[in-house]
């Protein structure tokens, strides 16, 4: 049976979200000055602010939408109809300042004040920066009209809708957008997959799931009996429990691949 749908992630995959993390995270601590160093200041704070967020008895739910510690820096949690949200949208704004606060503390820098400037500067800095891989587009232009395309992400509503606002000329390549959040699970549980496959009145056998991660994108692929491809960009260890049907270093691969499908 012929491929007629591909189902993208986004995050690292038509995103460079990494890219826009880790520069917020340079910035934000370079702005805390000489007292401390800013590459060490940045592993404390990811280090703590993970500590913390998997402190909290919203956790499970975040892990179940797939919304990690670091999106949580910048997130304001105001759509979502779950009340999980209403609870991190409350959270956010201490969890962000007692992140940066807990990761100077823990290099002998006490100070409230600068942890909330820093808060506040790593939040503006990842939204000044939506990066897209270069090939993104291409690739998208190429499949559009030949194969239906769906966009399936894990995230909180808010924020997804956020990072394609920043890149609006990504959102009208698409004939279904689905977040985790909106629907109430994520990647890796295949009834998003099978609502994914309901949109597209496909078989799982006619779709290609095209992703970054392992352990959501491709388990959650397999699962649901697609094809999968893993972009497997920064030479990633494989998984030997997890095999994708295909792995691509690069998003351009994927065209002569769907074309053979």
């Amino acid at each position: 049976m012929p491929i007629t749908a591909v189902l993208f992630d986004l995050d690292d995959t038509l995103l460079w979200d990494d890219r826009s993390v880790e520069e917020a995270f340079r910035y934000a601590s370079e702005a805390a000055g000489d007292s401390v160093d800013p590459q060490e200041l940045e592993q404390a704070v990811r280090r703590e602010a993970r500590a913390l967020y998997e402190s909290y008895e919203t956790f499970p739910f975040t892990k179940l939408i797939g919304i990690n510690p670091f999106e949580a820096l910048w997130a304001n949690f105001t759509a979502g109809e779950q009340p999980e949200f209403r609870q991190l949208e409350q959270l956010a704004p201490a969890y962000r300042i007692e992140s940066w606060r807990r990761g100077l503390a823990s290099l002998g820098v006490e100070d409230e004040a600068l942890a909330a400037r820093l808060a506040d500067k790593f939040a503006a800095e990842r939204r000044s920066r939506p990066y897209i891989y270069e090939e993104t587009l291409q690739v998208l232009d190429e499949l559009r009209g030949k194969v239906k395309l769906l966009l399936l992400t894990n995230g909180c509503p808010a924020l997804q809708q956020e990072k394609l606002d920043g890149v609006p000329e990504l959102i009208p390549y698409f004939d279904h957008i689905v977040i985790s959040g909106s629907f109430g699970k994520g990647k890796p549980d295949k009834t998003i997959f099978e609502h994914a496959l309901g949109l597209l009145d496909i078989a799982p056998e006619q779709g290609i799931m095209v992703g970054d991660k392992l352990t959501t994108d491709i388990l959650g692929g397999l699962t649901a009996g697609l094809t999968t491809v893993w972009i497997n960009r920064t030479g990633k260890t494989s998984d030997p429990d997890i095999t994708p049907d295909h792995q691509i270093s690069h998003l351009s691969e994927l065209l002569p691949l769907v074309h053979s499908l």
